[in-house]
């Protein structure tokens, strides 16, 4: 078991005793970990790490984790679904997501360490461990990667717009490849090096600053552009009747399907979770609930407020990526250029945090006895970046890997392995099976399951009928 035991003078090991030593460990561990009376508080010790982070930039952290660039098409979610409907979705996944992270901390602190890979080792034995550490891998390389695309193909026209070149100059610091080369050389493989993960907590509240930035741009240029929309030089944007220049409550169509996934997957930051908690200080059940409960809550004003502006500004002319809508209307437009380059930021500084889970997963999977070393920690972090250049470099599309890593590793880490986690490792006298925690969690386990199938579906769909839709995301 990988409980710290506690060594006081209430409670005496017995050294000639091997059942006196289990009783009392089982006693501690209810102490400890899930106490179950007012007499019986403590504070919840933990064998892994003794953190220093403070609240706010843990969640500055998770809150950098939960931001991705699926921010930028929730408007055209929000024009496939209606704006009442839209909310409601959203307002669900929120509190799912908010429900999924109170099944993973109560987890935790039966296991007494905070890894997702010993809570799957808990829960399933060395099977778990390395499904847990596998699914983490696959995800967050997805979303690393899906984040050095956007500097491959949005570096290139910030720094054309900057220099007032063509884009078939042909110099080498306007290829992408080049471009994200330098990036995670230059700016995310230090941030990488960093021992704690707490470290970076600087750098996130700077790329939430990015974001907020973007969001007042979005809701600026809703009182700034016209409805029906103009046309600006040579490029042409649909013009839409005035009648239609009004938002639409509920709306229901072919992609509305499309939009749970995408807000589902907008949510994710579980492999997250646990490496924050491990570097909190002062670190508790309650305290970590209230740092996942405000970022979550942030972001959903965020996402709302950029979904409903966004929305109300091009109606049913948003395009799946709202700032090539903006672009449309005004290539020249210095705001709309100023917005592209804080988004580059922001998803540049999210890769080092999306990184740290992955490299967690790896070190418990294939060091989990060994302590702390810097080769090991230098080695894998390279390795990651490499890898995930090589994948953006040569890969010219793939969005159907991502499709497919995202429609059974977001699932799984929201809703399916917390759910397992929660009724494999919470004892069953301390909440038997038949109890409402139990069951709640089974039913959101099998939610799990729908979520995925659904989003398999989509994706097959899109095969078969050769349609280009995007599942959103991270």
């Amino acid at each position: 078991m990988e409980l710290q035991k506690l060594a006081n003078g209430n409670h005496s090991l017995e050294m000639g005793s091997d059942k006196a030593i289990l009783e009392d460990s089982m006693s501690a561990e209810q102490e400890e970990f899930l106490p179950h009376g007012p007499a019986g508080k403590k504070k919840i010790q933990f064998t892994d790490f003794e953190g220093k982070t403070s609240f706010g930039m843990s969640v500055f952290n998770l809150s950098n984790a939960i931001m991705g660039s699926g921010i930028l098409g929730l408007s055209y979610a929000m024009s496939n679904t209606g704006i009442v409907l839209f909310v409601i979705l959203l307002t669900c996944i929120a509190i799912l997501s908010a429900y999924s992270v109170h099944l993973l901390l109560k987890s935790a602190g039966v296991v007494g360490i905070r890894a997702y890979e010993q809570l799957g080792k808990r829960a399933f034995g060395h099977t778990g461990k390395i499904l847990a550490a596998v699914i983490i891998t696959l995800h967050n390389i997805g979303a690393m990667s899906s984040y050095l695309f956007i500097v491959k193909y949005e570096l290139p026209l910030v720094i054309q717009a900057f220099l007032g070149l063509h884009s078939g100059s042909g110099e080498w610091f306007l290829n992408g490849n080049n471009l994200i080369i330098i990036v995670s050389i230059s700016v995310i493989l230090p941030l990488a090096l960093m021992r704690q993960l707490g470290y970076l907590g600087y750098t996130s509240g700077f790329s939430l600053t990015c974001m907020v930035f973007f969001l007042s741009s979005v809701i600026y240029k809703k009182f700034n552009i016209p409805c029906p929309l103009e046309t600006f030089g040579n490029h042409s944007v649909t013009s839409i009747e005035e009648d239609q220049c009004e938002g639409k409550y509920f709306t229901i169509n072919q992609q509305t399907a499309y939009t749970i996934p995408i807000l589902a997957f907008a949510f994710v930051c579980h492999p997250e979770v646990l490496p924050i908690y491990t570097e909190l200080r002062n670190p508790t059940k309650k305290r970590m609930q209230a740092i996942a409960n405000t970022s979550i809550l942030g972001m959903f004003v965020m996402y709302l407020l950029t979904a409903i502006f966004g929305y109300l500004t091009f109606y049913s002319n948003v395009e799946a990526e709202l700032l090539h809508t903006y672009s449309k209307v005004d290539p020249l437009d210095k705001l709309v250029l100023c917005v592209r380059v804080a988004v580059l930021v922001a998803v540049t500084l999210t890769v080092p945090v999306v990184l740290f889970p992955i490299r967690r997963a790896l070190l418990q999977l294939l060091f989990p006895e060994k302590p702390f070393h810097w080769a090991r920690h230098i080695g894998i972090a390279v390795t990651l970046l490499f890898l995930v250049n090589l994948l953006v470099i040569f890969v010219p599309n793939i969005r159907d890997i991502f499709g497919i890593i995202g429609a059974t590793s977001a699932p799984s880490l929201i809703f399916i392995l917390p759910g397992l986690f929660y009724l494999r490792i919470v004892p069953t006298d301390q909440e038997p099976m038949n109890s409402r925690p139990k069951i709640m969690a089974a039913c959101f386990m099998s939610l799990g399951f729908v979520f995925m199938v659904m989003s398999m579906s989509f994706i097959v769909m899109d095969w078969v009928y050769g349609e280009s839709r995007s599942m959103g995301g991270h």
